[in-house]
């Protein structure tokens, strides 16, 4: 039978697979990686996983930053660990301290000095080191990128979904180079970098996210001392609540500020490590155990430098321990005792540095150690006795604090960085300030013409970004005086802090070259007409610590006209006016002109006087203004926050101070540039005042004021108010018109340069290349896994009792030999095989397996099918009888069901059966070594079909309501017997009972088939009350008395109920019956 058309479920499918799509692509998981120099940790969020660690492959929670490749494979995380120790040539590890770096820089240097097997060598175009291996170059930031990739493919897996946004943490002393070189790592496997985050940064967020209760208006500091495995890095953060600003909206949220920073880029684990590893290399060699010095044996080195690091692990928690390699050189192996007290002689030097990064915080954030709450560990290197022993005699305390996780604290910070900046997440905010640890300044060239008339070329500096500057922020930088085209430096500035070895390390000191272009052009098209306000040029130094160049533009301001002051109405009621006096002359006359020039003459006086008295003062405030540095208040969301106690900004540290030749031309107010905040002024507050001037110009014309909206004083007090206000805003001049020209600014990029576009998707093809082959080389290693499971699962399984009952001695022979050919071809292949023979000796196999497993699994399967078979015919024939049972009292028109249904059910149920008695006569006869007579397709399309058809049936049954019955009107006659009160009260309690039982019958029904009877419809059931009044009015035609009329009613009326009350039970009952406690499984 058809089923009717229903489109109502169809739409709402529709609707809720749009919002479950719409959730979950709101939703998508974003990840941190905290990229550390020998391990990176991943952590991610996603719906339902609040800020966890991924695991990789192996289970493990930290995957190591290394990459192998050897004869074209390639290997990264673990297993290239595993294989550099085999294969140290083929190893690229510890890349960071290369990124953005020429072959001569001290790093550079010093990488090779540790790891002696790599082969670096300058790139050409970029003046970069990069690697050669086996005939190819790659550059470190290729190399990252490869590492980021893998990340990506971890968190991806982890969160079983793509990952594609993430916050990626970096030192906190990467410079601008190192910092963008990252960025173009990431974006060369298509990593979206929400953020490069300093990790000290991370680490202080991750500890203040789980402390936010404990922190309040009053500053407290804390000191977190970061050892990595190649760098150490102190670091003073302050916590404290401030309140901050979104539109009209104020919150107060806890904030983290970096006070200071002090760092140490060569001090970290892997110099323990390596010092370790040349002393169990002395040791070997002392025990002439072969002529060989193992010095000069790559792979011996690298065994040791493997087993270095195990020991330094083992002796920060033990006085001394063995060191074991197996098999060192050649069959040769070493055993070695080391104690903790040589370990710490060796590094004796090293440990003298560690109380230095202190020093170098303490003095940038300018506090005493007694402000310091606590001195919190973090790296594997802080774990070294010595170590923590050296910086309780720095801070001069007896503990430290270890309440955070070492390893892990930086990557958890990141990924609630991460959160917060992504688009499918809302957390509770918790505000970060990292601090730019290197001054950057602008450099220009200004000409000055002395009193004899000779020009004389000055260089000016100005700071943009001061050291320790809290950043994301904008500073805008104007250049009053220039009023034609010229070029600017951005360059890094004074850099003394930094130490000899340092400032080498560093590298370049120029950033960029800025060429503007359309200053002359702006200057003629509205100089004559406006003053010049400077040309402004918008920098910002982004989330991630980099600068950009926003925009340059030409700032003019044009003072309003006379006819300008006139407000727009007040100029269409003057025409209007003029139109009904029949007014044309358009040109007023002389003596008018003469008045108005006059009056021009005397208010462009006054206008000069105060033009001048205002040049002055702002001459004065530019003056102030370039001898100090002031951050932009338009910047970032955080500009607007103050301590909760206090209106004062955090940092109001004191402005760089300027060179001398910069102070005297200051002093002589002929300054022609200047650092300034940037108006925080929107241009809705703009309008606002042009919404107020207009008002002011409307009373200044003389329009019609309406006072009825202010009628407190009906004796004219309010009046007198508005005219005073109305003679003091006369007075107030018009806000002049801005005009904002842009200027095109070409940027070059000084120090190293930075790719081209040929060079970055050639960078991105390599990568592709590489990703394509490891793709192929995965999918190979599946291809013969496969094909291999599927031969020895097949030559043990053709042997078992299954399988020898349904296959023939000879077919089984077959098979055999098949598989064992299909073995022998498998061994015998070469890597260079493609992957699609070996899918095609798969399916082979499998076609020629086909009808062997299809019969073992029907002899196995048919049983249980054959069986949910005769279930759903119990069903089905148990549903029907009580359906009928239960609608067999409906009244005509009232019915659930029609006749033809029931019968197209039953007929279903007769076909079924006779073809399930048909079939398994026929199976009966037919050897299990033959194509089975019925199939477990066909019982699941019967069972489906029967199934189908009962469901339609219990839906019908589901929503069905019955029609209302229409209230009968009784007849006014004079033989009609007056009812009285207490007969109505009568049949109103019996009424509730009837009702009550009719419920109690309903839910005794099936689970399935439930009628509710909603809002007190009656039941489709003969009604006592029409039999009621039925016999009443027989009753009346008799000639008994009014009386005995009355009692014979209401006896005949209870026994009617009575009846109905008995034959309710008995359908009750056969309703139950019908359905049966023991459901579809009764027997036929």
């Amino acid at each position: 039978m058809t089923m009717p058309e229903r489109k109502g479920p169809l739409t709402l499918l529709l609707a809720l697979f749009l919002a479950i799509y719409i959730n979950h692509a709101d939703g998508l998981a974003v990840m941190s990686v905290d990229l550390g120099s020998e391990f990176m940790k991943i952590a991610i969020v996603k719906p339902g996983v609040p800020m966890e660690i991924a695991y990789n492959e192996e289970s493990k929670r930290k995957t190591p930053v290394v990459i192998t490749m050897r004869n074209g494979e390639r290997l990264i995380g673990d297993g290239a660990l595993t294989t550099s120790v085999r294969y140290p040539k083929a190893a690229f590890k510890f890349l960071n301290d290369l990124l953005a770096k020429p072959l001569d820089n001290p790093l550079v240097q010093q990488y090779q000095r540790r790891f002696p097997d790599a082969t670096l060598e300058q790139d050409e175009q970029m003046n970069t080191v990069v690697f050669r291996h086996e005939g190819e170059t790659y550059s470190p930031e290729e190399l990252l990128a490869m590492v980021l990739e893998k990340a990506k493919d971890i968190a991806s897996t982890f969160a079983e979904q793509p990952v594609k946004e993430a916050v990626i943490t970096v030192p906190a002393y990467f410079n601008q180079a190192e910092r963008k070189s990252v960025m173009r790592a990431a974006d060369l496997v298509g990593l979206k970098v929400l953020q490069l985050m300093n990790d000290n940064s991370a680490v202080a967020l991750n500890y203040g996210v789980f402390r936010r209760k404990s922190f309040n208006s009053t500053t407290q500091y804390y000191m977190f001392y970061d050892m990595g495995s190649t760098s150490t890095t102190a670091t003073v953060a302050a916590y404290q609540v401030v309140k901050t600003k979104e539109g009209t909206i104020v919150e107060t949220n806890p904030q983290v500020t970096i006070k200071g920073v002090g760092y140490d880029r060569s001090l970290g684990g892997v110099e323990f490590q390596l010092r370790l590893q040349k002393h169990l290399a002395k040791l070997f060699n002392e025990q002439k155990k072969t002529p060989q010095d193992v010095t000069e044996i790559p792979r011996s080195m690298a065994k040791l430098f493997k087993e270095a690091g195990r020991l330094k692990t083992v002796l920060s928690a033990n006085t001394e321990h063995y060191a074991q390699v197996e098999s060192l050189v050649e069959d040769i192996d070493f055993r070695a005792k080391v104690t903790r007290d040589e370990y710490e002689e060796m590094c004796k030097d090293l440990m003298e540095r560690v109380s230095k990064p202190i020093k170098d915080a303490m003095d940038a954030a300018e506090i005493s150690m007694e402000m310091i709450n606590e001195v919190i560990l973090m790296g594997a290197g802080t774990r070294v006795p010595k170590v923590q022993e050296k910086i309780l005699a720095e801070i001069k305390r007896e503990d430290l604090g270890k309440s955070i996780n070492t390893d892990e604290a930086a990557a958890l910070g990141a990924v609630y960085q991460a959160a917060h900046l992504s688009k499918g997440f809302k957390v509770l905010k918790f505000l970060v300030k990292e601090a730019n640890m290197f001054p950057i300044q602008v450099e220009f060239e200004r000409t000055k013409v002395d009193d004899d008339g000779k020009e004389s070329t000055k260089t000016v500096k100005r700071t943009l970004f001061g050291r320790w500057n809290p950043f994301p922020q904008k500073k805008v930088m104007t250049f009053n005086k220039h009023t034609t085209d010229f070029t600017f430096d951005v360059n890094y500035g004074d850099l003394s802090f930094l130490s000899e070895t340092e400032l080498k390390t560093f590298g370049d000191l120029e950033l960029n070259k800025v060429s503007l272009a359309g200053v002359a052009d702006a200057h003629t098209k509205y100089g004559k007409d406006a003053e010049s306000k400077g040309v402004k040029a918008h920098f910002k130094m982004d989330e991630s610590g980099i600068l950009v160049l926003d925009k340059v533009e030409f700032q003019f301001e044009k003072q309003p006209s006379p006819e300008d002051d006139q407000s727009t109405l007040s100029k269409l009621g003057n025409t209007i006016s003029n139109f009904f006096s029949g007014s044309t002359d358009e040109k007023p006359s002389e003596d008018v002109k003469e008045g108005e020039a006059k009056e021009g003459e005397a208010k462009e006086g006054e206008a000069k006087e105060g033009e001048k008295k205002e040049a002055t003062e702002d001459q004065k405030k530019e003056t102030d203004d370039e001898t100090k540095e002031t951050p932009e208040k338009e910047e970032t969301k955080e500009e607007a926050e103050k301590p909760a106690d206090e209106d004062k900004p955090a940092d109001d540290k004191p402005a760089d101070t300027e060179p001398t030749e910069e102070k005297a031309d200051t002093t002589e107010g002929k300054s022609d540039e200047e650092t300034k905040q940037e108006g925080d002024k929107t241009e809705a507050d703009g309008d606002k005042e042009e919404t107020k001037n207009g008002e002011k110009k409307k009373k200044a014309n003389g329009e019609k004021y309406d006072s009825r909206e202010g009628k407190k004083d009906k004796k004219g007090k309010k009046g007198d108010k508005d005219k005073k206000e109305e003679k003091e805003e006369e007075k107030k001049p018009p806000k002049p018109q801005t005009i904002k020209e842009p200027i095109e600014a070409k940027t070059e990029h000084r120090g190293l340069p930075e790719p081209s576009e040929d060079k970055i998707q050639s960078m991105k093809k390599k990568i592709d290349d590489m990703r394509k082959k490891d793709e192929e080389k995965r999918l190979l290693e599946i291809a013969k896994n496969e094909l291999e499971s599927y031969i020895f699962t097949y030559q043990d399984k053709l042997y078992q009792e299954d399988y020898e009952k349904c296959s023939t001695e000879e077919e089984r022979s077959v098979l055999s030999g098949k598989l064992s050919e299909a073995s022998d071809w498998l061994y015998e292949q070469e890597d260079s095989v493609p992957t699609q023979d070996y899918k095609d000796k798969l399916k082979s196999l499998q076609k020629a397996m086909k009808d062997v497993i299809l019969r073992v699994k029907e002899v196995s399967e048919r049983p249980a099918a054959l069986d949910a078979l005769k279930s759903m015919l119990n069903y089905s024939v148990h549903f029907k009888e009580g359906m009928k049972n239960f609608t067999a009292g409906m009244t005509e028109g009232d019915e659930i069901f029609t006749e033809v249904e029931f019968n197209t059910l039953a007929k279903l149920v007769n076909e079924t059966t006779a073809w399930r008695e048909e079939q398994l006569a026929l199976q009966e006869k037919t050897p299990l070594y033959e194509k089975p007579v019925i199939l477990i397709e066909d019982i699941a399309t019967k069972v489906q079909a029967l199934d189908r058809e009962v469901k339609y049936l219990v839906s019908k049954a589901k929503y069905y309501k019955p029609k209302p019955k229409p209230k009968e009107e009784t007849k006014a006659s004079n033989t009609t017997t007056n009812t009285t009160s207490e007969d109505i009260g009568t049949k109103k309690v019996k009424d509730d009972k009837k009702d009550k039982k009719d419920k109690k019958k309903v839910e005794d029904d099936d689970e399935d088939v439930q009628v509710e009877v909603e809002n007190g419809d009656e039941p489709v059931t003969e009604e006592p009350i029409n039999t009621e009044t039925k016999n009443t009015e027989s009753n009346t035609e008799s000639t008994k008395t009014e009386e005995q009329s009355d009692n014979k009613k209401e006896t005949e009326s209870s026994d009617k109920s009575d009846n109905d009350e008995k034959s309710e039970k008995v359908e009750t009952e056969e309703t139950k019956h019908g359905h049966g406690e023991n459901g579809p499984d009764d027997e036929l």
